[in-house]
């Protein structure tokens, strides 16, 4: 049994299972904290049986205009509760916030051009590749900027693909 629930601060002591994944990035406790605070209602906690971390998510809105959007800073399950649909819930509870909550155009997520798996799973969620920033990861690993379209922008301007690669100093948010 899954309990999906807001992440708390006392989850940064439990959540280890789910960020050893090479994978899975995991930020200094004032990163976490500022989300905690400035957006709580984006940042989720998957918790099974014995309040077991199962997985979580971590997102925020931002952007001006018709780049007011949803973003996904984390999302991530831990190996032992993978295949189980966790991670597509809380991007869709995370999407619902983006549409009902902030009445945003899109959300947006950066993933490692190398991470197939995770290019994958989200293109079944919807997203598309909308550009590739060049040294987005410590300056080593290029990473797509996926995104998806939310009702609000019903032309779906917001997804169409730019081929220009950009540099991370380049984003309009982060």
């Amino acid at each position: 049994m899954t309990t999906l629930r807001r992440f708390t601060c006392n989850d940064l002591f439990n959540y280890n299972n789910v960020n050893l994944d090479i994978l899975t990035e995991t930020y200094n406790l004032p990163f976490y904290l500022t989300y905690l605070a400035k957006w709580p209602e984006y940042c989720l906690m998957a918790e099974g049986p014995g309040k077991q971390a199962m997985g979580y998510i971590l997102g925020k809105a931002e952007g001006e205009g018709e780049l007011w959007h949803g973003h996904v800073t984390a999302v991530t399950v831990g190996p032992d509760f993978r295949r189980q649909s966790l991670a597509q819930k809380l991007m869709a509870i995370l999407e619902e916030i983006s549409e009902k909550v902030h009445d945003c155009y899109f959300v947006d997520l950066f993933v490692r051009k190398s991470n197939a798996v995770a290019i994958a799973m989200y293109g079944k969620f919807g997203y598309i590749v909308y550009r590739t920033v060049t040294g987005y990861y410590s300056g080593d690993e290029d990473a797509y900027d996926m995104r998806k379209a939310l009702q609000r922008d019903a032309s779906r301007r917001s997804v169409v693909p730019l081929k220009k690669a950009i540099r991370p100093e380049d984003l309009e948010w982060e």
